[in-house]
């Protein structure tokens, strides 16, 4: 299995990164600040205003470590990566399933279906760990719900009804989101998704979370020779690496989700680090970022056994795994696709 490996985040302004022989130099105001051996890094996500020396970027590439660069609040804007790995006939092969209606539709039933148990899951652990809450009617009709659009994915279905499922499935979810927030309730009250901006700051710090597990998503795919922009649930569409998308689903609610409520229930992120733009956006400030960095590495180094693969691994792990079993599935080596379902 292979070794989890570390991510930089790079959030100070003005910072820039350089090669010094096998490491990566980190200099603000030409003070060197930090130094990095590229062997310990899977990849580098920059924020807002900074640069990277061009000999530097040639290392990453050699090296496998992809260069993301994010704007100072979070928002993607590009990734920079060395030359395309992989065997060319598991991509073709992939490409070949992503044309085909019927094993695409099948795929994205599987990703679906572990999206919906991971989220039920979710709401069913609160509602075990708070009986007596104010809004246990809503939680149990919301995990009945979510349990009946289970079961209408146990059987094959076109993609359009696959999606409809998704979509019916979030908006259940997300509708009993607010009683899962035990703590600063007047600071972080959630009503529903909004993404484009985010417009309070339970979706500020969801879209963040977000935004990392994309980055996450899309390099455990590039590291097992997959295209990430190829996707089964979302199809094709420049500039949005579908493949990653998919795979996120599996993810969000046992690793994002969760990972947002325990910050604001634990009172580790505050009300005062999240401002509103003249344009209604939330944004959350540098020090609320840093400490969501800091809790993301942290809980990607928890151990968890994989329902399918039987081992104890690294949460950080779960989505090279996943890619690893996608990448046997299209060979052709299993039968169906095994996706990730929290237990």
């Amino acid at each position: 299995m292979k070794r989890l490996l570390n991510t930089l985040y790079i959030m100070t302004q003005g910072a820039y990164l350089s090669k010094d022989g096998e490491t990566v130099q980190v200099q603000v105001e030409r003070e060197t600040k930090l130094r990095v051996p590229i062997h310990t890094l899977d990849g580098i996500v920059c924020f807002g205003q900074i640069t990277c020396s061009a000999p530097l970027m040639g290392l990453c590439a050699e090296r496998n470590v992809t260069v993301s660069f994010l704007s100072e609040h979070g928002k993607f804007l590009a990734r920079v990566q060395g030359p395309v790995s992989g065997n060319v006939l598991l991509r073709r092969e992939q490409y070949r399933k992503a044309d085909d209606d019927g094993i695409s539709a099948e795929t994205a039933r599987m990703i679906v279906a572990a999206k919906v148990a991971n989220s039920r899951t979710v709401l069913l652990r609160a509602a075990r760990e708070r009986p007596d809450s104010e809004g246990i009617d809503s939680l149990n009709c919301a995990i009945s719900h979510l349990a009946g659009i289970l079961d209408g994915l146990r059987n094959p279905l076109p993609l359009e009804r696959v999606r409809g499922c998704e979509g019916e499935a979030a908006k259940v979810y997300f509708s009993v989101f607010n009683h899962l927030i035990t703590a600063q309730k007047e600071d972080f009250i959630f009503h529903e998704r909004s993404r484009r901006p985010p417009l309070d700051s339970v979706n500020a710090l969801l879209s963040f979370l977000y935004t990392l597990l994309a980055h996450d998503a899309a390099s455990a795919l590039e590291s097992v020779g997959l295209d990430p922009a190829v996707g089964y649930l979302h199809r094709d569409r420049p500039g949005r690496p579908g493949l990653a998308l998919d795979l996120m689903e599996e993810f969000r609610a046992f690793l994002t989700d969760r990972l947002a409520l325990s910050l604001i229930n634990r009172q580790q992120v505050k009300g005062k680090e999240f401002q509103k733009t003249e344009t209604g956006a939330v944004l959350m400030d540098d020090s609320a970022r840093k400490t969501v960095l800091v809790a993301y590495q942290k809980r990607k180094q928890e151990e968890i056994r994989h329902p399918f693969l039987e081992e104890t691994m690294p949460v950080g792990l779960l989505l090279y795994a996943q890619a690893l079993l996608m990448a046997r599935y299209i060979r052709r080596d299993l039968d169906g696709y095994p996706p990730f379902i929290w237990k």
